[in-house]
């Protein structure tokens, strides 16, 4: 049966500039190549879901601009509902996307319309929340209406998944409090709880009690090349990513996040299963250029996970 899947979150232009390495401060350097592609955490998650099986409704901002109108268009196109997709009078989000030789990308986010994105515009897709399975939501929209999302999850008995991108010390007591799974990167958890980042195990279960004892009782920590850290229903463990050539890292955590909305259960179990799921979706996203255009389909993925458990 498929997760009906809703996403509260970005909807961004990603303009991608190719360069070797980043600028110092006051060097100039060359731009190898440039290209314009459709991203957002939201946007991304949304399309990682939809392309694993899910049913998905994303609630988010455009601009009254042909950027807005051929958003909403590509999201139809990937099968995603678009009801609750609101016009602003404000352009469309834009994020600017500095790609190295290595993969590594460093990002800078115009927030734009969906900034815009407010807690009544969330009341109006209160249907589809209490409808769903799960609520998947980031920090590229304002905390007003995330909280406003998982507070009508909450009611609702909706499992809530937040990624608290981008990186923040401080989230509301309402959304730490209607938080079911939170799934941030190592800087992400480290900002939560006020510790120096880190990938080793030891560390990183006192990082997750301390999170713990703020509100939010299950964690899963994406690593990088260290793999997943997840402490979830008292249990904890770490999974090991896939081995690949990264090209690009863009999309990866999304790929991962959409992965996980779209097999997860409200009683969470199975999570090793899932995680490696996750993990070998974001394999396949890192091994390609782009943002939407790497994530794969839950063909590609059933394929490839065959394919390596014959090889092993």
């Amino acid at each position: 049966m498929k997760n009906k899947v809703v996403v509260i979150g970005s909807l961004n232009m990603d303009t991608i500039q190719m360069i070797d390495r980043l600028p110092q401060r006051g060097e100039t350097l060359a731009v190898r190549n440039q290209a314009s592609t459709f991203g957002g955490k939201g946007a991304n998650q949304a399309v990682a879901a939809a392309r694993q099986g899910a049913d998905v409704t994303f609630i988010g901002a455009v601009g009254n601009d042909d950027r807005g109108r051929a958003f909403k268009q590509l999201l139809v196109d990937e099968g995603i509902k678009t009801d609750y997709i609101f016009t602003k009078n404000q352009p469309t989000g834009s994020a600017t996307i500095m790609l190295e030789d290595d993969g590594h990308n460093t990002i800078m986010v115009f927030g734009g319309a969906n900034m815009s994105l407010s807690a009544d515009d969330i009341s109006q897709a209160r249907a589809a929340i209490v409808a769903a399975d799960v609520v998947v939501a980031q920090l590229e929209v304002p905390m007003a209406a995330v909280a406003k999302g998982f507070e009508i999850a909450r009611e609702a008995g909706v499992l809530t998944i937040l990624n608290p991108a981008p990186v923040t010390s401080h989230l509301t007591d309402e959304i730490m409090l209607t938080t079911d799974l939170l799934i941030p990167n190592e800087t992400e958890a480290a900002a939560l709880a006020d510790v120096q980042s880190t990938t080793d195990s030891q560390a990183l279960e006192q990082l997750t009690l301390k999170l713990r004892r703020l509100g939010m009782a299950h964690t899963i920590v994406t690593l990088g090349g260290d793999g997943v850290y997840y402490h979830v229903n008292d249990q904890s463990g770490q999974v090991p990513i896939f081995k690949v050539d990264a090209v690009d890292t863009t999309a990866a955590g999304d790929t991962f996040i959409g992965t996980v909305a779209a097999n997860i259960t409200k009683e969470m179990t199975d999570l090793p299963t899932i995680i490696k799921r996750s993990c070998f979706a974001s394999s396949l996203t890192v091994s390609r250029r782009g943002a939407l255009v790497s994530i794969p389909t839950k063909a590609e993925v059933d394929a490839g996970l065959q394919q390596y458990s014959m090889v092993k």
